[in-house]
């Protein structure tokens, strides 16, 4: 290599959303209440998605929660709800 020669040029920086650590809220299923961490997007995207549908955001927690595999947890089953739910719009 030439003493010339530019710098090799690295990896671009990743353009990443905002960011922001988990919050936990409180939340009535089946009666009793219990608390879900989720970053601030998935909390947006599940208000979205329970107006989108007609619902309150608390019922479609309930929903996905009795619909979720006893080995799942309910933060990560409200996530891939979101995922699924935004891959599925985008085709």
């Amino acid at each position: 290599m030439a003493t010339n020669d530019p710098p090799a040029a690295g990896p671009l920086p990743l353009p990443l959303p905002s960011m922001s650590a988990p919050s936990k809220r409180s939340v009535t299923i089946g009666g009793h209440r219990t608390s879900v961490s989720l970053e601030d997007a998935f909390w947006r995207e599940l208000r979205e998605l329970a107006r989108a549908g007609g619902r309150t955001t608390a019922t479609l927690i309930a929903e996905i929660d009795a619909a979720r595999p006893p080995e799942v947890g309910l933060a990560t089953a409200l996530r891939l709800f979101v995922l699924a739910e935004i891959v599925k719009n985008r085709a």
